[in-house]
């Protein structure tokens, strides 16, 4: 229909695309580990984040920066995420051989790495996998940075999952053959795939999530009995995702749940290029854009 002497405009794009849902971040991944020393070797060295060199800068935690997520690293009883994260490194190769050179820093530990098609497996030195692909069209502009963390959940619990994302978060959630994926930011989501292994008991590791609408998730939240710490004006959390349906516990994740008007929201983050080093050292080259430029449209 055309208003007026306004021709009518011919839409070719694709709006709901671009619908982000309540979660418009996931910004670090946190498991406690109990030796900075081989932290660094493994997080730094060999995969080629970056130490946030503003904040926890001491030996006792270690924020590792991939663009504009983070791991948090704190000093203590090893905790392991049970499924895996998913980090995006650009150069492959240089990457193995990282890799290759943290095997006698690392020996006696749990570290490994194995080539896939799609990406590099690699496992921590306490057992935390971590998949590192390279830029690629799905995860969009990613150029560095954390597209998802998946979960492993028991058989049957996903569809429930999404239930409780959709309601209760007010986050995008599409289920499918035992597989829900999570929209927690652009070109980020939480995955929860079922399998029929046994799992770990839960130890207390967590994600930590920004969100617009602060207020309304709480509240359905707390009617159910499920905020687990009412940590500050900015800030709370909880753990057990539940089934809106009926109730029903199906999993445990802590989120640490972040307003936009937390301090600490849209904060810069460091990226090193790992490339450079003091025997050849290019100028000017010293950091990694988090993103890929804008791609050209014909």
């Amino acid at each position: 229909m055309a208003y007026g002497n306004l021709p009518a405009m011919r839409n070719s794009y694709d709006r709901g695309a671009e619908d982000l849902g309540n979660v418009i971040a996931l910004e670090h991944v946190n498991t406690r580990i109990p030796d900075q020393q081989l932290a660094t070797a493994f997080y730094v060295s060999a995969l080629g984040l970056t130490r946030d060199p503003y904040l926890m800068t001491g030996t006792d935690n270690m924020w590792a920066n991939v663009g504009r997520s983070q791991f948090h690293l704190p000093t203590a009883k090893p905790q392991v995420l049970r499924g895996r994260v998913g980090i995006v490194v650009p150069g492959r190769e240089a990457l193995l051989a990282r890799l290759a050179r943290a095997r006698k820093p690392l020996e006696g530990t749990r570290f490994a790495f194995e080539e896939h098609e799609d990406f590099v497996q690699t496992v921590s030195p306490w057992g935390n996998v971590i998949r590192v692909h390279e830029p690629q069209p799905r995860f969009g502009r990613i150029r560095l940075g954390m597209p998802y963390v998946e979960l492993d959940v028991p058989p049957g619990a996903a569809e429930g999952i999404a239930r409780f994302y959709r309601q209760i978060v007010g986050a995008p959630a599409r289920h499918e053959s035992g597989v829900t994926q999570v929209a927690v930011g652009p070109d980020q989501a939480l995955v929860y795939r079922e399998t029929e292994r046994e799992l770990a008991p839960y130890d207390g590791h967590h994600v930590q999530i920004y969100i617009a609408d602060f207020s309304g998730p709480y509240l359905r939240l707390l009617e159910r009995g499920l905020i687990s710490e009412e940590s500050d004006q900015h800030q709370y959390r909880f753990a057990d995702l539940v089934d809106p349906a009926n109730g029903k516990k199906l999993f445990v994740l802590e989120h640490e749940v972040r307003s936009m008007r937390h301090p600490l929201y849209a904060r810069p983050l460091v990226n090193r290029d790992p490339a450079q080093s003091n025997v050849d050292y290019a100028p000017g080259y010293d950091a990694v854009p988090a993103a890929q430029p804008r791609a050209e449209h014909p």
